[in-house]
């Protein structure tokens, strides 16, 4: 009895370090990718901004409406260079995302796989403990029945 108790520990154990190992792991994944989404994002920032700047800084030094008209021009190939860099880092960013999710998926799979075989082989392991515990009592009882047939 004591046994049964000791294995039962032992396998509250090991799964309990194997969660342990599973949710580092999911979180070591999910903060590279949250380190790699702000970098793309804080670069693409980085650019917009400075062409944003930029080009503020050429309009501030406009003096005419020629230089204006000269500008304009400019300034939506900025602001269509700006959408084309964000639209570009957000499917990036997607794209990290869905591969760090399909990691954190196959992760979670293997502990499913582990959890599973390891759940069966204990399962199989009672199976027999039970049917050999049986066997012992129909062959003690079997035993007892014919020393009483015996007896008689």
């Amino acid at each position: 009895m004591n046994n049964n108790f000791n294995q039962i520990n032992d396998q509250f154990a090991t799964a309990g370090r194997q969660f342990a190992d599973t949710a580092a792991q999911v979180n070591r994944l999910a903060l590279d990718n949250a380190g790699q989404v702000f970098g793309l994002q804080m670069a693409a920032f980085e650019k917009n901004v400075n062409a944003a700047f930029a080009f503020w800084g050429e309009l501030a030094e406009t003096r005419d409406m020629d230089g204006l008209k000269a500008l304009l021009p400019r300034g939506a190939q900025i602001a269509r260079e700006n959408l084309e860099r964000t639209i570009t880092t957000g499917q990036e960013v997607m794209g990290q995302t869905i591969k760090t999710n399909e990691a954190i998926g196959q992760i979670a799979k293997g502990q499913f796989d582990r959890t599973t075989a390891q759940v069966n082989a204990a399962a199989t392991q009672a199976n027999e403990q039970v049917t050999q515990a049986a066997n012992d009592v129909a062959a003690q009882a079997s035993q007892q029945f014919n020393k009483a047939k015996q007896a008689k």
